[in-house]
């Protein structure tokens, strides 16, 4: 039998299953994957938690998988305080969202190099919203920043709502909720410094991905206000 392919791997999350064992849910290049880790309470369940870049053999051709083999290869990112929430807050995203199966090796790159920025003590905002973009671009739920939906370009004077099924929409009255061109034209140039751009891109990835989200609150999302 061949041996399986051994594939780069982060554990987004975990639980106990049956009496030693851990159900993993595994973030690869080859998309998000579930598998059963035997003896979690062993030698190897010691590297079933977040934030450790692996590598894992998995088995078997069913959505459950098996791990074959599972080793530490590189050094841990220690988040603490904000950060860590921060990290369990993409983690949750990630199951969330990402279907299982489903390829995105771009996508795990931009995980690991926002964790290793985690790690390194960068600004936090900027990096969540980049990520949250680049989400949803993978997921083909992205929009223009430029155009409206009826492809005219968006004007810095100009205010917009976002129609999450289409696109931003240009209104000539004011409500609340609403986004300066200016700011939606600083975001699509990661213009993190421009007035209100920061405040504005939290405002619009919520609105983004509530939709896809659906109702149930985000545990991380909670542990963020209890602080």
């Amino acid at each position: 039998m061949d041996r399986p392919t051994p594939h780069p791997a982060y554990v987004l999350h975990s639980r106990a299953y049956k009496e030693t064992s851990a159900l993993v849910d595994f973030l690869t290049p080859q998309g998000k994957v579930r598998a059963v880790l035997r003896r979690a309470r062993g030698k190897g369940g010691s590297l079933v938690r977040p934030f450790v870049p692996l590598e894992v053999e998995l088995r078997g051709r069913g959505e459950l998988k098996n791990v074959g083999r599972l080793d530490a290869v590189g050094i841990a990112a220690w988040l603490h305080g904000d950060v860590l929430f921060s990290g369990l807050y993409l983690n949750e995203l990630l199951m969330r969202l990402l279907p299982a199966e489903a390829p995105h090796p771009a996508l795990f790159e931009h995980y690991t190099l926002t964790l290793q920025a985690l790690a390194a003590g960068r600004a936090l905002e900027p990096l969540l919203r980049s990520f949250e973009w680049r989400l949803l671009d993978e997921l083909g739920y992205a929009f223009s920043l430029e155009h409206d939906v009826n492809d005219s370009p968006v004007v810095a004077e100009g205010l917009y709502r976002l129609q999450v099924d289409a696109g931003l929409e240009r209104v000539e009255l004011f409500q609340p909720g609403l986004f300066k061109g200016g700011e939606l034209l600083a975001l699509a140039q990661a213009d993190w410094e421009a007035p209100g751009a920061l405040l504005a891109a939290k405002r619009l990835m919520r609105q983004a991905l509530a939709v896809h989200l659906g109702p149930k609150p985000l545990v991380s999302r909670e542990l963020f206000r209890k602080r």
